[in-house]
């Protein structure tokens, strides 16, 4: 057995406790009931009719960046690429870093013919992918500060809010009504920044009140590195909750908070460093805290590496997954979960040259945290991590039944919040129809057989 799988101490000793809230929170958050009620055309009950009840797709999102829509060098590994995806999430994350989004002013990298930038594909290939596989775009990120171009460096405050304004409107105009999910700044926890509005008083509030002015049907998300995520003293005067709070109370528009989740440790610093992390008590107290600002959470980046391809290692690193996922897809107030990096050896990574995006592809220099931290090996074959992750989405948290209508041509079913299939039989005939079991409707569906 392998020394490593004391990491799992605290989910062990914690077994109990963890797991019953867990499988409580899952039936009572995750699930509804429904009525489905069947009529003939002239609107008499439909009875002894024969239901069954197949859920599609999820309502809480299960997303994947989409960083590598460019990377894959032969049809068949895009192919593979795109039906892993597919297959096991229902959103992927967007590449809209300032950075490589418009690395030459005025020259932005909107269209599917843009010049290709490493793990940065253009954003209408990434809306066309996710049009084409039915899945939800999520955009990151309008005013990531540590990624703005470097024409921007030399800038007073005030010029840069201008061209960050233009980059807003630009944006909003092409995607606003296509990408729901809008998250505004991400990771104000830089000592220094690249520009000269990073250290700005109201750099966080001008940030938001701009996008709620180009984006006021959209959610509005904020976002912060792991550590301040999870591992403060987990009370009000933690900086994240600090920060977040002091915003709220200005009036500004913070619709979701975002919390990253990168073990980007080395092996030998696994156990120690992963303390706060693999403690279920700890997770379930800082989604608790987070809670009390009356705002949906979404785990915004997940990466827990294998370390190996070694079979051991790939079935722990399934195995902790499996925890997480459980843990947070049970809070109330979780409402996404999006792990990061889907293969092996496409991490980021950077080099001496801060101006370049490094590719790992196989570079086992770069370090074996970000190598190992994905979910699909190399060579394109799944993990077990993503088998798990798949199984759990599309098999335990997954709704079929079959029902029968009673006398008032009626029949009831608890399933998991999202779209189904249903199809109804009577005498020989079927006829198929559609339904969406929300968390936020009465769940009342009526249907005519015709």
């Amino acid at each position: 057995m392998s020394d490593r799988r004391k990491v799992l101490d605290l989910f062990e000793a914690q077994k109990a406790e963890w797991k019953a809230r867990a499988t409580h929170g899952i039936e009572t958050h995750r699930k509804g009931d429904a009525t489905l009620t069947v009529t003939d055309a002239k609107g008499n009950p439909l009875t002894d009719a024969k239901i069954t009840v197949k859920q599609k797709s999820h309502e809480f999102r299960f997303g994947i960046n989409l960083l590598l829509l460019d990377e894959m060098d032969t049809p068949e590994k895009s192919q593979r690429h795109d039906s892993l995806i597919r297959d096991a999430f229902n959103m992927g994350t967007l590449p809209f870093y300032w950075k490589t989004l418009e690395p030459e002013k005025g020259k932005p990298r909107y269209e599917k013919d843009s010049p290709y930038c490493y793990r940065r594909p253009a954003i209408d290939t990434c809306m066309e992918f996710c049009d084409r596989l039915g899945i939800e775009p999520r955009e990151h990120a309008l005013a990531y500060e540590h990624f703005f171009p470097e024409w921007l460096y030399d800038m007073e405050p005030d010029q840069i809010k201008k061209e960050l304004e233009r980059r807003y409107a630009e944006i909003s105009t092409r995607y606003a009504d296509k990408i729901h999910t809008i998250e505004v700044t991400n990771e104000m926890f830089w000592k220094t920044g690249k520009t000269k509005f990073f250290d700005e008083p109201d750099y966080v509030e001008w940030c938001f009140r701009t996008a709620e002015k180009y984006f006021p049907e959209n959610q509005l998300v904020i976002n912060e590195t792991t550590p301040l995520c999870w591992d403060d003293t987990c009370r009000v005067t933690d900086k994240y909750y600090a920060y977040v709070e002091a915003n709220l109370l200005k009036g500004v528009k913070i619709d979701a908070i975002g919390m990253q989740y990168h073990m980007f440790y080395k092996a030998e610093e696994e156990y120690e460093e992963t303390r706060p992390y693999y403690d279920p008590k700890n997770l379930y107290a800082h989604l608790d805290l987070y809670s009390n600002l009356n705002r949906p959470l979404q785990v915004t980046e997940v990466t827990v590496p294998a370390y190996s391809n070694a079979p051991e290692d790939e079935e722990l690193q399934a195995e902790i997954l499996e925890n997480l996922y459980t843990i947070w897809f049970s809070h109330p107030k979780v409402e996404q979960i999006v792990y990061w990096n889907l293969i092996d050896g496409y991490a980021y990574v950077s080099t001496p040259d801060p101006t370049e995006i490094a590719a790992t592809k196989g570079d086992m220099s770069v370090g074996e945290n970000y190598y190992y931290g994905g979910l699909i090996r190399y060579d394109m074959t799944p993990k077990p991590a993503y088998c798990k992750l798949r199984d759990l989405i599309q098999n335990t948290w997954h709704t079929e039944e079959a029902l029968s209508t009673g006398a008032d041509g009626s029949a009831d079913f608890r399933g998991f919040y999202g779209d189904y299939e249903i199809s109804i039989t009577k005498d020989g005939k079927t006829v198929t129809k559609t339904a969406t079991l929300s968390s936020k409707e009465e769940n009342q569906f009526r249907f005519i057989f015709e």
